[in-house]
């Protein structure tokens, strides 16, 4: 049984002009014609809008979706997750979906559901929130690094091409050796991890990469993984 984390640097459902595959991607992924699929828009506050535009998409596609919320009452979570073939967590607030995920359980039980089998994915938050730290706009001054999940045993970084703060901050944290090195996500594009090792850069929108960013003989290195362009 091979463990599948996908974590997308931006774009998907969430924005209007989805292609929806990366969406299938993730999808065909669990081998089924019918996959369970379970959103989880926590970082939003459980947004209504966000939660509409989830099922606006999947329901057109070959799965059964469903989602999770913990700002109503809350369904059985470990009855729900542990029945599903891929988690989708949604963008947002890093931190504050964290520290909800912490008070139910979700933390553990995320875990627990990836070495089931589970597939684990998600975007923005969603992404960064697999590895051991991530690069967050959960504060509005500033990014942060911020500790997640640890089950890629790395530090991510989303938006990498989206935002003009990210690239200058990811260089300043390698340059005063706050972190090693830092997977870098584009918008349009994802990291595909098989049994916690990077597989391939999954490009969905005009030949998007992944870089692994480090440091090598005092100057910044990214090195671009190797590519499926969906």
């Amino acid at each position: 049984m091979k463990k599948h984390i996908i974590a997308i640097g931006g774009g998907g459902f969430g924005r209007n002009n989805s292609s929806n595959l990366i969406e299938n991607y993730i999808l065909n992924l669990s081998g089924k014609d019918c996959p369970k699929i379970c959103f989880i828009p926590t970082a939003t506050g459980d947004n209504d809008s966000y939660i509409v535009r989830f099922y606006s998409i999947f329901t057109r596609l070959n799965c059964i979706p469903s989602h999770i919320e913990f700002f109503k009452r809350t369904i059985d979570i470990h009855k729900h997750i542990m029945k599903q073939d891929v988690v989708f967590v949604g963008g947002g607030n890093t931190k504050s979906m964290l520290a909800i995920w912490k008070e139910w359980g979700m933390s553990s039980l995320l875990k627990d559901a990836y070495n089931d089998g589970v597939i684990l994915s998600g975007v923005s938050a969603g992404a960064i929130c697999w590895f051991t730290s991530g690069i967050t706009d959960s504060w509005e001054s500033e990014l942060k690094i911020l500790p997640c999940l640890d089950i890629i045993k790395a530090t991510c970084c989303p938006h990498y091409d989206e935002e003009p703060s990210r690239i200058p901050y990811v260089e300043k944290t390698l340059l005063e050796e706050r972190i090693t090195s830092c997977i870098c996500i584009e918008g349009g594009s994802a990291i595909h991890f098989i049994d916690g090792k990077p597989f391939k850069n999954i490009s969905f929108k005009n030949n998007k990469n992944t870089y692994n960013v480090f440091v090598e003989n005092k100057r910044i290195v990214e090195s671009p993984f190797e590519t499926i362009q969906l």
